[in-house]
């Protein structure tokens, strides 16, 4: 594979904003989190995915939205500590999930869920909120069950459940993220960028693209991710079921990778 510099990769781009539509190598066609616009450039510019042909290249990812997305991007996938108590399976999922939508059709009858993209800035209406303690220097997921809609029959029932299995207290051991730890998993994996915008069409039920933006980020700043979070830009998406659990992800809301960088340079 031949390595270019830094310019060069970026005249292979500019030239690939000039020459208009391209179908897109995945088959959705909708703007589900799929990574279809950076697996469509990179197999525009012959590379491997997130193999960029620059030296040091293990310090650069690329990454692309579509434009107008209210999609969120997965930054990186990290399960809550203490680790070893195997937070989501052994507590969150067993004493504060809920029957799965597909249980008795797709999965057993007992399929059990646990799903909630959460917020610092507001409560999820079964309760539950990220906190970003600076004094302890950790994410801290909570429950209250003040904070729950108790005006929506369903959540209602399931706090009945809660109250039964384990009560209304805090969550114990309480789910964290230690900044150490996150500054480390999440900064060696985006320390610089490369972001891409594409507009998108579909046409006979596939979705081509048209790149027309690049940004070269740099010096990615856990101090902009911490503030990223207490905005309620970045947030923490839990996937689980019974007999499955999809990671517990940080997920980033669309239009906002430059506020993770102490550097922004418009390329294109």
């Amino acid at each position: 594979m031949k390595l270019f510099t830094k310019n060069e990769l970026i005249e292979q781009i500019r030239a690939i904003c000039n020459s208009g539509w391209y179908k897109s190598v995945k088959k959705t066609i909708d703007t589900r989190n799929d990574g279809a616009v950076g697996n469509t450039l990179e197999h525009l510019l012959g590379i491997e995915e997130n193999n960029l042909p620059i030296p040091n290249a293990g310090e650069w990812e690329l990454k692309g939205q579509r434009k107008g997305s209210s999609s969120l991007i997965t930054l990186k996938h990290i399960e809550p500590s203490p680790t070893a108590a195997k937070i989501v399976s052994n507590i969150l999922l067993p004493l504060y999930g809920w029957p799965h939508a597909k249980a008795g059709t797709k999965y057993p009858i007992g399929e059990m869920s646990f799903r909630s993209t959460t917020s610092a800035t507001t409560f999820t209406n079964r309760g539950f909120k990220i906190i970003v303690d600076r004094s302890t220097k950790k994410i801290r997921f909570v429950f209250d069950s003040l904070m729950a809609d108790r005006t929506d029959p369903v959540v209602s029932g399931w706090l009945s459940f809660v109250k039964k299995k384990i009560g209304f207290g805090s969550i114990i051991p309480e789910p964290y993220w230690g900044f150490d730890d996150l500054q480390y998993a999440v900064g060696s994996k985006i320390t610089n960028c490369f972001y891409v915008i594409a507009d998108r069409k579909i046409e006979n039920h596939h979705e081509f693209f048209k790149y027309e933006s690049l940004f070269l980020l740099s010096g990615f700043s856990f101090e902009r991710f911490l503030q990223s979070i207490e905005d309620g830009n970045v947030l923490i998406d839990f996937d689980a079921r019974t007999g499955h659990n999809h990671g517990t992800k940080f997920r980033l809301r669309q239009g906002h990778w430059p506020n993770l960088y102490d550097f922004v340079e418009k390329a294109i």
